[in-house]
């Protein structure tokens, strides 16, 4: 190999690297959201069980009422 093909090469390989970082970078965040999001899906969920059963009491008590 050349003087010029080994630069090349090496730059190239500097490119790749730098790159690779980037998106390792890019994944931890991506990973931190997605956790985010299903922390608040399950938040979520849980308000809705929570509203659900208070709905449902409700309305035995309504129909208990007739």
């Amino acid at each position: 190999m050349s003087g010029n093909q080994l630069k090349d090469l090496e730059k190239k390989l500097d490119e790749l690297i730098a790159l690779c970082r980037e998106l390792n970078l890019e994944n931890g965040a991506l990973k931190a959201e997605v956790a985010g999001w299903r922390d608040e899906r399950k938040d979520l969920m849980d308000k809705n069980e929570l509203a659900r059963t208070k709905v449902e009491a409700m309305i035995d008590r309504l129909r208990s009422m007739e």
